[in-house]
């Protein structure tokens, strides 16, 4: 099965929703060791996908990542925008000429994101940022190229769960947190659970 623009649509719109229910959790989190402000950051990106999906026309994948990209770079609130927006863009590259995704477009989509995100970010797996969700759930994706779409968008989901769940367990090395060390240990860290929402938002059953 192959992923269409109105397939794509509805698990982004699912992925907002999802964002926009935590938004009040991330700012507490966050504001344990950090500003307080990710949820509000976060609920404009999620309002920022809804709107663009809706205006989305006759755009390839690859224009419509493109643009979602530079609208989130614009957004106010600390590093999420400008991480967010990275992580969009790469999700658009070769897909310039795509109406239609095969099982390894997706994978390659997954794997583009991971790798410019790589290319502005040292932090890695137990670091404590979004990197623990983002670096596992594209390691699961491209355990799936030659499985059904819906199956690859699962995988990331557990495997975005799982690496949230395990950033309880670090001390943060990275952004404000890292000035508070080990006594962020017993914290999920915000970026994680709010890529992870992202991640299981669109790994959800469709009907």
């Amino acid at each position: 099965m192959s992923l269409t623009k109105n397939d794509l649509k509805l698990r982004l719109l699912g992925a907002a929703g999802a964002l926009i229910a935590k938004c009040d959790y991330l700012s507490e989190i966050d504001a344990r060791f950090g500003d307080g402000d990710h949820g509000v950051t976060i609920k404009k990106i999620a309002e920022l996908i809804k709107q663009e999906c809706s205006e989305w026309g006759d755009a390839s994948f690859g224009n419509f990542f493109n643009k979602l990209s530079r609208g989130t770079m614009g957004i106010s609130g600390g590093a999420a925008g400008p991480l967010w927006g990275t992580l969009f863009g790469g999700f658009g590259l070769l897909l310039e000429d795509k109406q239609e995704l095969t099982s390894s477009d997706v994978v390659d989509m997954f794997s583009n994101g991971l790798s410019e995100m790589q290319d502005i970010t040292a932090a890695k797996v137990g670091d404590k940022t979004m990197m623990d969700v983002l670096i596992p759930a594209v390691e699961a994706v491209k355990q799936m190229e030659n499985n059904e779409v819906d199956e690859i968008f699962k995988a990331a989901a557990e495997a975005a769960s799982i690496g949230c769940k395990a950033t309880e367990g670090y001390a943060a090395k990275f952004g404000r947190a890292k000035n508070y060390k080990e006594k962020t240990i017993g914290t999920p860290d915000a970026g994680a659970v709010s890529l992870a929402e992202f991640f299981k938002g669109m790994g959800k059953d469709r009907d």
